[in-house]
């Protein structure tokens, strides 16, 4: 099964920018570029949700929430997908996963990255 490593998560102002990075170190380009690959968030004392998900065609959907300012992609020869976070608000604090939605499905998650925009 692919492994997934996210980072680049910190402490960012109000309405700063942030870029996350998630990699997947143990893959090979040709098991990795066919993945959909998705990345959600767990804010304190709510559940985890879906952000923002590229195919393995490159499209993309964003959650209500984040669209128009968080950007996805995915760069396959460096088997990384990144998620370009931008006029950040308090609101996307929380820590931040990326994750194929069928191991999301079955229960198996990273470490994830924290994001925190202090109010």
């Amino acid at each position: 099964q692919v492994q997934l490593v996210e980072s680049g998560g910190g402490l960012v102002p109000v309405g700063g920018s942030l870029r996350l990075s998630c990699a997947a170190p143990r893959s090979i380009t040709s098991t990795f570029s066919p993945l959909n690959i998705a990345w959600y968030r767990q804010a304190p004392e709510k559940q985890r949700e879906l952000v923002a998900v590229i195919t393995a065609d490159f499209e993309k959907d964003y959650s209500d929430s984040v669209r128009g300012r968080f950007t996805i992609s995915r760069d396959n020869s460096r088997k990384r997908v990144y998620l370009q976070m931008t006029s950040l608000k308090p609101e996307d604090t929380g820590v931040y996963f990326c994750n194929t939605p069928i191991r999301a499905k079955d229960g198996y998650w990273g470490q994830g990255t924290q994001v925190t925009v202090p109010s």
